[in-house]
């Protein structure tokens, strides 16, 4: 068992395929899977949350005020690697920026930034101050590809940044922050 006393933040690379939840009435894998016995008895919880089908840098602690600074809207920007099946436009991208209505909630991106794209599929770089339910998702279903008129939809999803903090450890590892990288990840 490793020493984590004195530290208030843990990081984890959560692969697709795990619930974030403390136990799954589905019998599904959850991130605790994942982690240390300790950080289940502990009470270590998710700060946010990564649907089912996303992947990347998770952030767990047992401290509510970090979690509820980290959560606000505003408070640290998060960066996402996305794959969308469709070929987005400039005009798309700045669009996003400005915003999309979903079901009477305004969805918006801080940067989206066009990477690339391998054959029907464009690869994102996209920024949020922001998560809201499925907000990527729900965002990208709300547009059409330019060339075939087809909805585009999300294929992968993966939270790469939050604050300065990046994601620098494995799939489904995880490590204690230092305290730092804590008190860089507060004050930005």
């Amino acid at each position: 068992m490793s020493d984590h006393s004195g530290s208030r933040l843990l990081l984890l690379n959560k692969p697709k395929g795990y619930v974030v939840t403390r136990s799954d009435e589905k019998g599904r894998k959850t991130v605790y899977d994942l982690l240390p016995p300790w950080a289940y008895d502990e009470g270590w919880m998710p700060v946010g949350r990564l649907d089912l089908d996303s992947k990347g840098l998770l952030l767990f602690t047992q401290d509510g005020q970090i979690s509820n600074h980290l959560t606000q809207p505003g408070s640290c920007h998060k960066i996402y690697e996305v794959w969308v099946r469709g070929h987005l436009t400039h005009e798309q991208a700045a669009q996003l920026v400005e915003g999309i209505e979903d079901k009477d909630e305004l969805l918006k991106a801080v940067r989206v930034e066009i990477k690339g794209g391998a054959g029907p599929k464009t690869r994102l770089e996209v920024e949020l101050d922001e998560g809201k339910n499925h907000h990527i998702r729900r965002m990208f279903g709300e547009l059409k590809d330019p060339k075939f008129g087809t909805p585009m939809k999300v294929l992968e999803l993966k939270r790469t940044a939050i604050g300065p903090l990046k994601l620098d450890v494995e799939s489904g590892q995880w490590r204690l922050l230092t305290a730092n990288e804590e008190n860089n990840l507060l004050d930005s």
